[in-house]
């Protein structure tokens, strides 16, 4: 049986590990297994938060909509819901940013929510 012999393959496997902990302290940077494991958990926390940030954003999304339209009186339960009723298709993000940025097409947005709200509320009455 022939004798498998690992030279590049090997020495390329650990450049490729510790070029990713330049950087890190101690021997998280510098030793190939302490390395190995900080790279492992590294990846690990970067698969998990890029998912965990589209629910942060959302949730601040949400916040700031929330803000804006108690301002103008409407709880964002109730805004978002007459915005869905007059059919109107803006999303979160876009909406945050009007708050901050437009506040009269907001105030037009939740005008048209209101709208929606009390055409609702007179038909089921």
């Amino acid at each position: 049986m022939s004798r498998v012999k690992r030279g590049t393959h090997r020495r390329d496997r650990r450049r490729r590990v510790l070029k990713l902990t330049r950087g890190y302290r101690g021997m998280r940077g510098k030793l190939y297994r302490h390395a190995k494991q900080a790279v492992d958990r590294a990846l690990t926390f970067a698969y998990r938060d890029r998912r965990n940030r589209k629910r942060d954003f959302r949730r601040l999304w949400i916040a700031r909509i929330n803000a804006a339209s108690r301002e103008r009186g409407l709880p964002y339960a109730q805004f978002a819901h007459g915005l869905s009723l007059a059919g109107v298709g803006v999303n979160r993000k876009q909406l945050a940013e009007l708050a901050i940025h437009d506040p009269a097409a907001f105030d037009a947005l939740v005008a048209r929510a209101r709208q929606a709200l009390d055409r609702k509320a007179s038909v089921a009455a």
